[in-house]
């Protein structure tokens, strides 16, 4: 049985490398979304199995959105893995406060993210 992910990030280009990675796995339907807000709408009406979304976005960031999913009965399940370009403990600290799974710095190495994620989908 696949597994659903949802893929958020504002850049094109990462979503791009992100389904050629996940194009190699044969268990992963990826849908996707352009920003925080767009992230919420989504995994409400979708219901993956697992997040993977940017912290920068436009509109809404991926912390913000993360924290709402968290509060929401339907999403508050949902592992939710963090992805920025920044490093720095200030924004690992946030993230987890905010309620994600785990935390990944840009740009990703793509065994380690499909470690990650099967980890997290009990793989």
């Amino acid at each position: 049985m696949s597994k659903k992910i949802l893929l958020v990030d504002d850049s094109a280009t990462s979503r791009l490398a992100s389904r050629m990675l996940f194009g190699k796995q044969k268990n992963y339907e990826v849908i996707s979304a352009c920003d925080g807000e767009e992230a919420v709408e989504t995994a409400l009406h979708e219901r993956p199995d697992l997040i993977l979304m940017d912290i920068e976005m436009p509109r809404m960031s991926g912390l913000e959105a993360c924290k709402i999913l968290k509060q929401k009965e339907a999403t508050k399940e949902i592992p939710i893995i963090l992805l920025t370009t920044r490093r720095g403990d200030s924004f690992v600290q946030e993230g987890y406060a905010n309620g994600c799974s785990d935390f990944l710095t840009k740009p990703v190495d793509g065994a380690k993210l499909i470690a990650v994620l099967k980890a997290h989908l009990g793989e």
